[in-house]
Order: C-alpha cells, then sequence, then structure tokens
C-alpha cells in the first residue's frame, strides 16, 4: 500500500468507525466532538445503504460529498498542497484547482471507504484552550495489524470548526501531494497542473480504481 492510499485510507476509516463508546468533550462545539458526531453519522449511513456496503462508487461519493466534505476547508488545503505557486495562481485558477482538488479527493476517499472494515478508533486527549483558533485533534485507529496515528488539523472559523490537514504515520495530506504539484508546475505551469488533475477526475470511477491510486 503507497503512502498515499494508506493515508487517505486511514483518514476515512477514522471518519467511519468512530466508537461511540470513547470519551468525548461533552460541547458540541469542540472540535473532537465535531469529529465524533460526523463519524457517527457516516458509520450510519454506511450500514444503512447496501449500495455502499457494496461498493457503488457513486453512492460512495455522493456519501463522502455531503457528510464529509463541507468540514474541510478546500481553500486552505489546496493552497498548502500547491505551496508558493498559488500566490502566482489568478483567482479563475485557484478556484479551478480548488475544485478538481476536491473532486481528486473525493473519488479517493469513495474507493478507501469500501475498505472499511472492523476498525475502531480512540480519541486522545486534546491539548487545547477554548481560546485556541487552530488545534489538532489527535486519534489511533485500531484494527488488524498495528495502531494507526491519526491527526486531524482544525482551524476554528466563523461557520465552524473545520479541518485543514490529515496526518497519517506522521505523513499530512497536503505535503503528500506538494511534491507531485510542485513538478507539474514546474513542468507544465498552473494550467498544467489543472489540466493534469481534470483528465484524472474525467477517468470512469471504480471502487478498486478509486482505493489503489492516490
Amino acid at each position: 500500500m503507497n503512502a498515499t492510499k494508506r493515508l487517505l485510507l486511514g483518514a476515512i476509516v477514522s471518519i467511519a468507525t468512530l466508537s461511540p463508546l470513547a470519551s468525548f468533550a461533552a460541547d458540541s462545539s469542540a472540535p473532537d466532538q465535531l469529529i465524533r458526531e460526523l463519524s457517527i453519522e457516516t458509520l450510519d449511513a454506511v450500514k444503512g445503504d447496501k449500495a455502499i456496503q457494496g461498493g457503488d462508487v457513486n453512492k460512495i461519493m455522493q456519501l463522502v460529498d455531503s457528510k464529509v466534505m463541507p468540514h474541510v476547508d478546500f481553500q486552505r488545503i489546496t493552497a498548502t498542497a500547491v505551496g508558493r505557486f498559488w500566490r502566482q495562481a489568478t483567482p479563475e485558477q485557484k478556484q479551478r484547482l480548488q475544485e478538481e482538488f476536491k473532486t481528486l479527493l473525493v473519488r479517493t476517499y469513495a474507493g478507501a471507504l469500501t475498505q472499511v472494515k472492523d476498525q475502531t478508533i480512540a480519541m486522545k486527549p486534546m491539548r487545547a484552550s477554548p481560546e485556541d483558533k487552530e488545534v489538532i485533534v489527535r486519534t489511533e485507529i485500531r484494527g488488524k495489524g498495528d495502531p494507526i496515528q491519526l491527526d486531524y488539523r482544525l482551524e476554528k472559523l466563523d461557520s465552524g470548526w473545520k479541518i485543514y490537514d490529515v496526518n497519517v504515520l506522521g505523513i499530512w495530506l497536503a505535503d503528500q501531494y506538494k511534491n507531485s504539484f510542485a513538478q507539474e508546475i514546474n513542468a507544465k505551469g498552473i494550467d498544467g497542473l489543472v489540466k493534469s488533475l481534470a483528465e484524472r477526475n474525467a477517468r470512469p470511477a471504480t471502487a478498486a480504481s478509486g482505493a489503489k491510486k492516490g
């Protein structure tokens, strides 16, 4: 399993398999409470839909897009993945990059979701104060094999807490894409990266390919 696939599988496993028996903060506006509620909603949806359990990628993509993606700050995560080139991009290019990167993540998460089995997740104590605007929520995925460390970076916006990066086994999602994006931009420019992402997203989606390609 390559690093990107392992990272994204870990992220979607955490969102889809959070144990409701764990201990969480009572404040529903807290970032760890957000992860808890999001996880339970997603897990219930997976359990209640035979098509999703059977690997229907379109249904999975609808679930991920509706349940998970509204809680992600795509502008920030895209800017981080694009790196220094983000400042050079026009408003139109930034919008296209954000749209294509979102589609890429939805498709990849959709494939990873079909691999969710009996994993559970344990929440770790969160070191943060009520005044903090950015926090890290640390968790651990437990199943067959060694536990997988999974951390979320969240920021507090006017609309609430938003996820802007995910760390699996020491690798942050945005950093995982940064090198490949930089290579594309150096070779073909920002429009070249947009075109490459669009072509990749235009490929037929299948549960198998979604899980294997990062």
